[in-house]
This record gives structure tokens, C-alpha cells and sequence, in this order.
């Protein structure tokens, strides 16, 4: 199973709390206007956008529909390199590989490149459970680890904080961690940057034990793939001994034909770059270069469910760039931390789901937390249709609970809507019913709605809290069958 925060309420829930947080609505509001138009701006530079978004969708959609060849050649291509590959079902499984080969080699701290897998597993949990210290070297997962606090975002998981609260963490924090915050450290972005790096430096130094994703992964080579912006990773992927990268199945392309579009789409479409700062790519082991023990965890966790949902799977050609969720009008207001788990946002809002499968009250509501604007689609660097997604896995949980002996208001009303409408006569009796209401209405209501028709106000029971937040017009007084029989057909007009 994905691991999710514990204790997360359903989104409705969480959303509401978010909302009243009105500093992280700033600093959500700041940052991903920030991106979004560093992005437009790149992407304008792109003589066929959609063309390239078609090529990169298109190498996903073939690694994924031979995902089993792809993943054996992977397999073959690493292990002729010196790779050993180990296969893992779940969590569990990926947990419990990575934890005994620590502590096969006897180190009591790992250094890990920023990786949205390993959260997923839980893995830092699994690690300090077994007495092993993991430190996060990208700088703002370094400021999630020390404040204590959980990833908000795909690619920026510190997104919620703004530069005056890292000051505090890292002046609060550091020194128990390792070596301290300048005593006059500022707020500037480059001043936080310069302690995070020298903090870092010495664990770097030290570690001969590394944990690392992987962005992409070539079965043509067996060749892995990371790219990032500040370099960290290049050091945990260069210093260390050992080297263990966790990689979902899903990661792999057949070859290097079809990671030339995605390295292409995937700097342009998250942090509004031409190119990444650093693209590290290895196989297996190079002798006197490198790590000399190179171990390659292929986790499926889910991913085989979400592959057989035939509308769902688009879902696994997510290359995690993030540009949905900079472009959500729901994620800008709530925040990541507010769907309960590390993928966050519209394709957080799919990918669980899909890879939990339904029932859980907390995972079922988050097909439902999005106004389907269609803007993630439109951004998607690989044309993933999100809405399409969401219609279809809402229908999935209503589809559960269609058996339930205590159906939901909302239930009970769509079972009225269909009597009604599966009957012209039954249709008649409840349009002339609404008149006779509209007539009613009309006289008592003291509002009017732009046009000069009356509103209903606020109703009651049930549908009260829908009602407050919106305007509803009283039906008319006369329904269109009525006005058809008095005009004979519109005729007199």
C-alpha cells in the first residue's frame, strides 16, 4: 500500500482547515504564480509545445503497454553492468530491502537524494525504526526533515513555507542536527542556501551509504536517471560506497529515443528551466568511479492495479514535474498537505486511488477535489487527461456504495431525479409542482438575482450548507411543457 499521512482526515476536512490558514494561502499563492509563469515562459520558446508533449506521451504509452519486457531487459542490462535488482510488491518489501542492506553494512546514517518514492514507502520511518539516521540533501526536504514537518508539493515539498519561517527552522534546528545555522543568518535566499550547503557538506563527507529514485530508467542500458537543480544529488550519487535507488515500475522507457522528448518536457514544465542544472546518469557499476555496490529496488506497490484500470493508467506516465498542481485553483488555496499523502494536487488526486484502490474514506474523497477546470490537463508535459480521470473514478465510488443500506442524501436525491425523468408524466407532475413553488416563492422571497428573478434563498435540511455559498433562482412559474400548450408550440409568439 502507498504510505499517506497518518491521521488525515477526508479532503473536504482538511481543505476546510487549510483554507483558514491565510499565511499558507499567501505563500501558496506566491510561489506557484511564480512558477507558472516561468514555465509559460519557456514553453513559449517551443516551436511545436504539442508536439513534444505528443512525443513524450507517446514514449510513456509504449513503455507502459510492454511494461514486462521493458522491465526484464532493465533487469538483464543492470545485472550484466553489476547492478544486483531486487523485486518488491509493496512498501514492505521495499522497506525491508533497503533497511538490510544498511545494516549489512553497518552504517548508523544513509544520505538520500530527494525522492518522491521513498516518502511514499515510508521509508525515513523505516530507517530510524531500525536505529539508522536519514538525512534529505536537497535543500527544501532538508527544511520539511528539520522542521518536522510533511512534503506539500511534488517538486518544491517546502512550498508552504516562506523564507522568514526557514530562517527560524534552520537557526531552531540545524545544531542538533549536525552543524549549526550562522548565528546571524538572514532570510535572503542566498544566505539560507549557504547554510543548508555547509550543513550538508559534512554528511556528504562522511556517508558511504546512499539512498536514491530515479527520475527515468532506460532498459535499452539499464541505465538510471535523476535530475535536479542544486547538485545534491550529484554528490549522494558520486561519494558514497554503497548506492540502493528505489524505482516504481512505471519510471522505465524502452530506450534512449524515448527519454530524448522527456528530458525535454520535464525541466521546461517544472522549474521553467531549458535545461536541468544537473542530469546524472549511471549503469550498474564503473570500477574506481563511483559507488562499487549498486543495488536497484523495482517496486510495484500499487502500480500493476492502476496498469489494469484501462482509463486510469494514463496516470503512470506522470513524470512528476509538478505543473498541475502549479496551475490548480483547489491546490493553490489548500495546499499539498491537505489530499494526506506525498503526491499531492490534481494527479495526487488520481494516483492514489488508483494505486490504493477504493474504499477508504480518505482516498475516495480526493477524485472529488477538483472543480474539473481542465488546466492540469492543458499543462501536462504528457497529456494525461486528469478530469477524465476524475469523472472516472468518481463514478468508482459511487459504484461502491451503491449496496450501502443507508444511502447519502445526495444519493437519495439523484435516485428521485432519475424517477422523475424515466417518465414524461412523472416529469409533468414535478414540473408543475416546481411552478406552483416558483409562484410561491416569487412572492416571498425579498432577493433578486441579476435579470429580475427571484431567488429561492437558503434551503433547508441537507441542502443548507450548498446553499449558502451559492444563489439559487426560484423555479419559474410556469414550465416549458405549460408554456408549450398555452402557445400551441411557440406559434402566437
Amino acid at each position: 500500500m502507498t504510505h499517506t499521512f497518518v491521521g488525515m482526515p477526508p479532503f473536504p476536512a482538511a481543505a476546510r482547515e487549510a483554507l483558514a490558514n491565510t499565511q499558507l494561502r499567501h505563500n501558496l499563492a506566491h510561489a506557484t504564480a511564480v512558477i507558472r509563469a516561468k514555465r509559460a515562459a519557456v514553453v513559449g520558446e517551443v516551436e511545436d509545445w504539442e508536439g513534444l508533449r505528443r512525443a513524450g506521451a507517446a514514449a510513456k504509452e509504449r513503455a507502459l503497454l510492454d511494461l514486462e519486457t521493458n522491465l526484464l531487459r532493465l533487469e538483464e542490462e543492470l545485472t550484466s553492468r553489476g547492478a544486483t535488482v531486487h523485486w518488491a510488491r509493496d512498501a514492505e518489501e521495499a522497506n525491508a530491502i533497503v533497511v538490510g542492506l544498511a545494516q549489512r553494512h553497518g552504517v548508523d546514517e544513509v544520505v538520500k537524494v530527494k525522492s518522491m518514492v521513498t516518502q511514499e514507502i515510508g521509508l525515513n520511518d523505516a530507517l530510524v525504526d531500525a536505529g539508522i539516521l536519514p538525512w534529505e540533501t536537497d535543500l527544501a526536504e532538508l527544511i520539511v526533515q528539520l522542521g518536522d514537518d510533511l512534503p506539500s508539493h511534488i517538486l518544491v515539498p517546502a512550498i508552504h513555507r516562506n523564507r522568514a519561517e526557514i530562517r527560524e527552522i534552520f537557526l531552531r534546528q540545524m545544531a542538533q542536527a549536525g552543524r549549526p545555522a550562522p548565528a546571524l543568518l538572514t532570510d535572503e535566499p542566498a544566505a539560507l542556501a549557504e547554510a543548508a550547503r555547509l550543513h550538508l557538506r559534512e554528511k556528504f563527507m562522511r556517508a558511504s551509504f546512499a539512498v536514491s529514485g530515479a527520475n527515468f530508467a532506460v532498459a535499452q542500458t539499464g541505465t538510471l536517471v535523476v535530475v535536479e537543480s542544486e547538485g545534491n544529488g550529484r554528490m549522494c550519487l558520486t561519494l558514497p560506497e554503497v548506492l540502493v535507488s528505489v524505482v516504481g515500475i512505471e519510471k522505465v522507457v524502452a530506450d534512449w529515443s524515448d527519454l530524448d522528448p522527456l528530458l525535454r518536457l520535464l525541466p521546461r514544465s517544472s522549474t521553467g528551466e531549458r535545461m536541468n542544472p544537473y542530469t546524472s546518469m549511471w549503469s550498474g557499476v564503473t570500477p574506481g568511479d563511483g559507488p562499487q555496490e549498486v543495488h536497484v529496488v523495482l517496486l510495484d506497490n500499487g502500480r500493476t492495479r492502476a496498469l489494469a484500470d484501462e482509463v486510469g493508467r494514463q496516470a503512470l506516465r506522470c513524470i512528476r514535474c509538478s505543473a498541475c498542481l502549479n496551475t490548480c485553483p483547489v491546490y493553490e488555496r489548500t495546499g499539498g498537505h491537505a489530499y494526506g499523502s506525498v503526491y499531492p494536487g490534481p494527479i495526487g488526486a488520481i494516483l492514489n486511488p488508483l494505486m490504493r484502490g477504493p474504499g477508504d474514506p480518505q482516498t475516495d474523497s480526493l477524485p472529488y477535489a477538483s472543480s474539473l477546470c481542465g488546466a492540469c490537463f492543458e499543462v501536462c508535459p504528457v497529456r494525461i487527461d486528469i478530469p477524465e480521470v476524475l469523472v472516472h473514478l468518481r463514478s468508482r465510488v459511487v459504484d461502491g456504495h451503491r449496496g450501502d443500506r443507508l444511502p447519502t442524501p445526495e444519493a437519495v436525491a439523484m435516485r428521485a431525479a432519475s424517477w422523475a425523468f424515466a417518465d414524461a408524466s412523472r416529469l409533468g407532475l414535478v414540473e408543475r409542482a416546481s411552478g406552483l413553488s416558483g409562484t410561491v416563492l416569487g412572492r416571498l422571497s425579498r432577493s433578486v438575482l441579476p435579470g429580475g428573478r427571484a431567488s429561492a434563498g437558503r434551503l433547508a435540511g441537507p441542502a443548507t450548507a450548498w446553499t449558502g455559498a451559492r444563489d439559487l433562482p426560484a423555479p419559474p412559474r410556469e414550465s416549458f411543457r405549460q408554456w408549450w400548450a398555452r402557445t400551441d408550440g411557440g406559434r402566437d409568439e
